[in-house]
């Protein structure tokens, strides 16, 4: 097209190159020129102009990966939290001054054209992210990759607050045509539900056969993935649901609208709604359909694929293929492949489950049994009879086994079988560590746990099987888009080396003791400070004081993350500053934000308390030059992107042993805030990474919560706290909710009774290391040069290490690099 760039151009000449290219696309895409342009006209343009730099590299790729045949890595999700892609992509081209100075030539604003994309709204939290960041890497990377998940019309939801409680609405971002996502309808598949099974065939050589009742069609929609640092580009495969039935043009003309497009609608429900609410049984039912639709388009569209490389010739399809479950959610791609093989390929029942164990890898991303999928088995014998015999198979042998392994251990036998018989359930858990040849942890004391305690007898069995693969971010996204001040400071300082192998980042350590660097560190954070309350002022109409230490816990909502462990420190300063308004050396902005399940009331009531809390706060002028408190509504990625650098002290508070990694606590280190946390999940390797010093860790470990369960009082432990007492009394008698009577008298009895993940048992601690957090603010020079050696020494955190951890442990794939190419350097 008129206007790609050449890539030996200097910069003067790129920019004129990217005008000619946005002019081209504004004119015949758009049928618009410069004059007459809307927000949604400069903001497609731009992405169509990113897109044709993209495109022939994508070929490129397609051609070089054609060529050598490499092992493909297929990564099924069920969330990408992708975010969005316009500033990413230029970066990754290695466009973005080019374009920023382009529209600046133009009359236009770069950050004001970007902030109109929408945030995908293709997951929901961390799984999601970490997935998306996993795509990256592996692009940086070079191995060849193919993700695959659902294109979700409507997303999780969009959180907004109204009277003070979530409300859940439709997250609409594909109301405009989402430009990334390229429609591939040729490649359009089946997916089959219901029906029965028969046999078929001679006494000796009887064969399955899926008589199927219900038909979807899978449409793939493919979004590029750009690498960073080579011309690489993987693809992102999203499929949506359609009807297999037309539209019925008789019932139509009778006069029975609704009747002609039944079928069409039903279909969709399958792909509007990310985790559609499961607390009734129909809810259930569209969740398993929506993981079975993800499984069969997905592994249909791989075996297509090996069939163009390699012909069918299922002797090498597991040097050629793997693929890794990110959870349970596509755990019954196990049963869908060992289908596919037996009944479709007519591969004995030995060599196929030899192939599917060396194909698939296993996940794991939490120890919560409720998180840990089991599907009734009447529905699978209603939807997939087929799987639900194949499932069966896979259980009885593997049982036979486990008996000669261990005979006589009946017990040993119920915990490990795929199929709870007490329940009439099948865990999906189970099925996908026992048909894999590698199951990983998320961080070294997560993996540890599932050896010991989750699947201690799975470990004991197959050693072999268990490995650790510590998560990461990508620094693309994180640094390099979230934080251009830092990131331009940083290379200033040591180059531009560290882009591309974050372990670099070690070379700022000497700057520490730098006390002019040290003050264009603090300048830097006090632009994002300001940054992010111009935000949170513009977006929701709330107030940060910049000035004021800014503490942030900002993640999904779940009791075991201990957002009711933050919500009381902060009613406890309160009321201490009401006492004695000198009694805290820092004034401090206090931040929340995330969003709780549509079915998970608990947590959306403390949504609510802490929206109260904020208002009696927010209106109160006797605290108001000493603390702040928001609740950030509809938290996303692109709010963490504006949040996350402005922080300085980022909570990472979870009750120890429940919180597999987290990836938020990487992102704010790496970003130069200071974690208060526990030793709880990559907790532990960011203490041991920015050294103890240079963290405030607070509570119980992991083996004292366990230790301290069966007898605790939490009760008991509030006694020991002076100023607790008033505070659940205050809860109870109404302060917060005097409309509502009795409306947050749970929480205080929660706290005091029950209280599952012992907030109480580490409030006297938490109140200990927040008391050093204000003492070491009062010295900025220090906390300055602290926050540096948290960015220097979080180098191991990058999504790339963990990508290699993977390709080393699990895959052993051989990187397919396209050659780099970049465009406009010499400015």
């Amino acid at each position: 097209m008129d206007g790609i760039i050449n890539p030996h151009s200097d910069f003067d000449t790129a920019k004129q190159e990217f005008i000619n290219c946005l002019k081209n696309n504004l004119q015949r895409r758009l049928a618009k020129n410069n004059i007459n342009t809307n927000e949604y006209d400069r903001y497609m343009a731009l992405a169509y102009t990113v897109l044709d730099h993209m495109v022939d590299r994508w070929i490129e790729t397609d051609r070089a990966y054609s060529a050598v045949r490499p092992k493909r890595i297929h990564y099924i999700s069920m969330e990408f939290l992708m975010g969005r892609a316009l500033s990413n992509n230029l970066i990754s081209l290695g466009l973005y001054d080019v374009a920023r100075e382009a529209l600046m030539e133009l009359g236009y604003d770069l950050e004001e054209t970007a902030d109109f994309e929408k945030d995908a709204a293709l997951g929901n939290g961390g799984l999601g992210r970490l997935a998306a960041c996993f795509l990256d890497s592996m692009t940086n990377l070079g191995i060849p990759t193919h993700g695959y998940g659902i294109l979700y019309e409507y997303g999780m939801m969009k959180q907004t607050i109204e009277r003070d409680r979530q409300r859940e609405k439709p997250d609409v971002w594909l109301n405009i045509p989402y430009p990334w996502a390229i429609s591939r309808v040729t490649e359009t598949t089946e997916v089959n539900f219901g029906g029965y099974v028969s046999r078929e065939g001679t006494d000796t050589t009887k064969e399955s056969r899926w008589h199927t009742s219900e038909k979807l069609l899978a449409e793939a929609h493919d979004i590029p993935v750009y690498g960073y640092n080579n011309s690489n580009v993987n693809v992102l495969r999203l499929w949506s649901a359609h009807s297999a039935s037309e539209f019925n043009l008789d019932s139509f003309s009778e006069g029975r609208y609704m009747d002609a497009c039944q079928a069409q609608v039903l279909s969709e429900n399958v792909t509007k709604v990310l985790y559609p609410n499961d607390s009734d049984m129909s809810g259930k039912r569209l969740r398993f359909q929506q993981e079975y639709f993800l499984v069969a388009a997905s592994l249909r569209d791989i075996v297509n694929r090996f069939y163009r490389e390699h012909g069918g010739n299922w002797d090498v399809f597991a040097d050629k293929v793997g693929i890794q479950l990110n959870d349970t959610h596509p755990g019954l791609s196990i049963a869908e492949l060992m289908r596919i093989m037996v009944d479709e390929e007519h591969i004995g029942w030995d060599k196929a489950w030899d192939i599917t164990q060396k194909v698939f890898a296993y996940t794991n991303h939490t120890v919560l049994p409720e998180a840990l999928e089991e599907w009734p088995i009447s529905l699978l014998e209603e939807l997939l009879p087929r799987h639900m015999e194949i499932i069966y198979n896979i259980n009885h042998f593997f049982m036979e086994q486990v008996g000669i392994k261990y005979p006589g251990d009946d017990g040993k036998k119920q915990r490990m079988s795929i199929i709870n018989d007490r329940s009439r359930r099948v865990r999906i858990a189970n099925l996908s560590v026992v048909g894999s040849h590698k199951v990983n942890g998320v961080a070294a004391l997560h993996s540890e746990l599932l050896k010991t305690t989750l699947f201690r007898d799975f470990a004991q069995m197959y050693p072999e099987r268990f490995t650790n693969v510590t998560n990461g971010v990508t620094p693309r996204r994180w640094m390099f888009a979230a934080n251009p001040l830092l990131t331009e400071l940083i290379r200033e300082a040591i180059g531009d080396g560290w882009m591309r192998d974050l372990e670099r980042l070690r070379e700022l350590e000497s700057f520490a003791e730098d006390a002019g660097f040290r003050e264009s560190w603090t300048r830097v954070k006090k632009a994002n400070k300001e940054r992010f309350a111009a935000f949170l002022s513009r977006d929701a109409g709330l107030r940060s004081d910049p000035s004021f230490m800014l503490d942030v816990q900002v993640k999904r909502i779940h009791f075991y993350k201990r957002q009711l462990l933050f919500l009381l420190y902060i009613l406890y300063r309160y009321f201490d500053l009401k006492e004695d308004p000198s009694k805290y050396p820092v004034p401090r902005s206090f931040v929340m934000g995330g969003k709780a399940s549509p079915s998970y009331h608990a947590a959306k009531e403390l949504i609510y308390f802490a929206n109260r809390v904020s208002h009696i706060i927010g209106s109160d002028p006797d605290v108001r030059d000493r603390m702040g408190f928001v609740f950030l509504p509809d938290y996303r990625v692109s709010a963490a992107e504006i949040v996350m650098p402005a922080a300085d002290l980022s909570e990472q508070i979870s009750t120890a042993g429940y919180e597999a990694s987290g990836t938020g606590n990487m992102k704010f280190a790496l970003n130069g805030a200071l974690t208060i946390g526990t030793l709880d999940g990559a907790n532990v390797e960011i203490r041991d990474c920015v050294g103890e010093d240079n963290i405030f860790i607070f509570g119980l470990n992991d083996t004292e919560v366990r230790e301290l369960r069966p007898g605790y009082d939490p009760a008991a432990f509030a006694a020991r706290i002076p100023g607790l007492q008033k505070i659940f009394d205050l809860i109870r008698g109404d302060f917060f909710c005097a409309d509502n009577p009795g409306g947050l008298r749970f929480f205080a009895d929660y706290l005091t009774g029950q209280d599952e993940y012992m907030v109480m048992a580490d409030f006297e601690s938490y109140l200990r290391a927040q008391n050093e957090a204000d003492l070491l603010y009062t010295r900025p020079e220090e906390w300055a040069r602290k926050s540096i050696l948290n960015v220097a020494r979080s180098g191991y955190f990058s999504s790339d290490r963990s990508i290699r951890e993977y390709n080393d442990k699990i895959w052993g794939a051989m990187p397919v690099v396209v050659p780099r190419t970049e465009y406009g350097k010499g400015k």
